[in-house]
């Protein structure tokens, strides 16, 4: 926040604070995970797309735990180590789920 301030840059944090810009940050998750679930139901997915998803809205959970608005030590592991983890295994599993589908039942 304070890096970007004295930047000028006009980031959420920056504008809003630490505990707005983490309340923003907690809905855009939630409708994230809304929209990973929503996608699961309407597309063609099975088991691996639900285990990606579950991983995926897991790690969602598991960095809101890690940063609180008056402890920011851990916003590197929660935003970029878990964002790019569960980006990977999701997508990983997603891609496994559709190969699965097209090698044993040809339904896509």
């Amino acid at each position: 926040i304070g890096f970007d301030r004295e930047k000028g840059l006009h980031s959420i944090p920056a504008w809003l604070g630490a505990a707005r810009a983490l309340r923003v940050s907690r809905v855009l998750h939630v409708l994230s995970a809304l929209c990973i679930v929503v996608a699961g139901w309407a597309g063609p997915f099975h088991v691996l797309y639900a285990l990606g998803a579950a991983v995926f809205v897991g790690l969602l959970v598991f960095q809101q735990s890690l940063v609180k608005p008056t402890d920011l030590s851990r916003v590197n592991l929660a935003f970029m180590t878990a964002n790019g983890i569960a980006s990977v295994v999701f997508g990983l599993l997603v891609g496994a789920d559709l190969c699965w589908q097209v090698i044993f039942s040809s339904s896509l």
